[in-house]
């Protein structure tokens, strides 16, 4: 019987292997990372980046009103809300035809919807029980200048700003604040960390926690969830300078200190009604939940406007 015979490997032959073999693994993160962190960089940018008309490359095209409040029998004057430098939010001033307005809500829409798309609904509402109304395009959209959109984060100074604009108008007091899904996260984010005080607030369709809501969209769309929401997050806060995962309205809901009405649909797949509970349990002050069985992540106006008409004048009619 014959033994296989053969020279043991050096040390110096080793060592080539070991490195070609490092080299391809540090070569093989790398893809990794560029396979996963460009295309969310990009995805990103295209969803927080609005596109003028005409224009092309990433980014969604600017909304635009395409609904007036005159046609739905409203009056109404164009405003322009100056803002530092050169831009500006576009909001409509509509009065009530009461001789004697009862106070301001000053209103918002959500994420890419416009004063025309989500806000001349409520205006009608609030403007037949006697408040001035004050519909706020944020910057991005509709007649405002920008071209950027932070999901509630920089939007909360846009509702600052509109609240300073709504008192050097002189317009009559008490004052409350109205918003949809984007816009309602503003308000809150507003009160928590700018310490504005309204009056009152309406929370139509918040998020409780912006990387669940993130989440929640991947899923709905068939694309995994993570690390996809954590890289979206991250590359959002970094190409708009904030910090995405500390933009948690579930935080935001202690410092409201006034009448708040929060309106969910209990269909919404975006935000589940256990979130919107722990929401609502995290507010302090005079509350009223309203759940909508047969809504989504729609305005219950549209659904249901009887009951949003009735929860509304509620809301205003206890002050």
């Amino acid at each position: 019987m014959r033994l296989w015979q053969g020279r043991v490997p050096s040390s110096d032959s080793i060592a080539p292997i070991h490195k070609r073999s490092h080299r391809w693994l540090w070569s093989s993160l790398v893809a990794l990372l560029i396979v996963m962190n460009v295309p969310t960089y990009l995805m990103t940018y295209h969803m927080t980046h609005v596109r003028s008309p005409g224009q092309v490359g990433l980014g969604v095209a600017k909304p635009v009103s395409t609904t007036l409040p005159s046609d739905r029998g409203l009056d109404y004057a164009t405003r322009q809300i100056p803002l530092q430098g050169d831009g500006f939010l576009e909001a409509w001033f509509v009065p009530t035809p009461t001789a004697n307005p009862r106070g301001t809500v000053v209103l918002f829409p959500g994420n890419l919807g416009t004063k025309g798309s989500q806000l001349i609904s409520p205006a009608q509402t609030f403007t037949a029980l006697g408040y001035d109304c004050l519909l706020v395009d944020f910057q991005g959209v509709g007649g405002s200048s920008g071209n950027t959109i932070t999901i509630g984060m920089k939007e909360a100074q846009d509702v600052v700003r509109s609240l300073q604009y709504a008192a050097e108008l002189d317009l009559p007091t008490p004052t409350i604040l109205y918003g949809v899904s984007m816009g309602s996260v503003a308000i809150m984010r507003a009160i928590a960390q700018e310490d504005i005080t309204p009056d009152a607030v309406i929370l139509e369709l918040p998020f409780v926690h912006f990387l669940n809501a993130v989440r929640s969209r991947l899923r709905y769309h068939g694309l995994p969830a993570f690390p996809t929401a954590e890289l979206l997050v991250f590359w959002g806060s970094v190409q708009h300078r904030v910090n995405g995962f500390r933009h948690n309205p579930i935080h935001f809901a202690p410092a409201i200190n006034c009448p708040t009405l929060l309106i969910h649909g209990e269909q919404d797949k975006w935000t589940t009604v256990a979130e919107i509970n722990e929401l609502f349990a995290n507010i302090t002050a005079p509350k009223q939940l309203v759940v909508s069985p047969e809504a989504g992540h729609h305005q219950l106006i549209g659904v249901d406007r009887a009951l949003w008409d009735a929860q509304g004048t509620e809301l205003l009619n206890s002050g």
